[in-house]
């Protein structure tokens, strides 16, 4: 269940490829889609009056219903913004519905990662191109889990984050690799040992063998793998 058409398909892309790499069939998956919801979703954020919020967030249920009825095994929602409001949207719903952020710490923990400091929590960085809403579906789960985490500072937003993907947009790529970049390099001498990728504006930017993306997570492969798992184990049931 999605807003944004691209980032729907990319989960879709992934989901087929990876479920399929052994042979095996792909999960049967219906998808919702609605962009206009986006629209609704990011006006009510600068409305003075909370009924707006939640007009958008009562459409979002519906959507997550009517999936719910057509019989799926758990629910996904490939959108960093739509897990900022995971609880509301899924309360009541009587199948998994996967947070993104649950999936990247099950990964993290499972990681078995080692503090790049001696004497401090492992640590973990959220870049993405707003620290309120954005990085809230991964902070509380991260720190409740006893990550240490940081977030880009007003500086770094301001002059490497935001321009690199403007830049992008303008088709300046070199000038886009060179700003996200040292915006990755400033988080990983502080002491950082990955980097999450909380926004799809990050898509593309850097090449696939990049050093720098290696080290970072793209927690749209984490939904994926947990969307897959939950898929075949409901196959297994009777």
């Amino acid at each position: 269940m999605g807003i944004s058409a691209s980032s729907s398909l990319r989960f879709l892309q992934k989901l087929v490829h990876w479920s399929t790499r052994d042979g095996e069939e792909a999960p049967p998956f219906l998808v919702c889609n609605d962009p206009l919801l986006k629209k609704e979703l990011m006006s009510s954020q600068n409305s003075q009056r909370p009924s707006d919020c939640n007009t958008a967030l009562g459409k979002l249920r519906l959507r997550r219903l009517l999936l719910e009825k057509s019989g799926v095994c758990c629910i996904a929602m490939p959108c960093n913004t739509l897990h900022a409001y995971h609880d509301e949207i899924s309360q009541g719903c009587s199948v998994p519905s996967l947070h993104i952020g649950d999936c990247v710490v099950k990964e993290l923990k499972s990681a078995n990662l080692k503090p790049v400091e001696y004497g401090s929590n492992v640590c973990v960085g959220i870049l993405c191109t707003d620290n309120t809403l954005n990085a809230k579906c991964y902070l509380n789960k991260l720190e409740s889990q006893g990550f240490e985490v940081l977030l880009p500072d007003k500086a770094s937003l301001e002059h490497t984050v935001l321009p690199a993907i403007g830049a992008f947009r303008r088709g300046d790529m070199e000038g886009a690799r060179n700003l996200l970049r040292i915006s990755l390099q400033v988080m990983f001498v502080r002491a950082v040992n990955t980097i999450i990728l909380a926004s799809d504006d990050f898509v593309g930017i850097l090449p696939d063998d990049d050093p720098l993306l290696k080290k970072c997570i793209d927690p749209m492969d984490a939904l994926v793998r947990e969307t897959i798992m939950c898929a075949r184990t409901d196959s297994l049931r009777p």
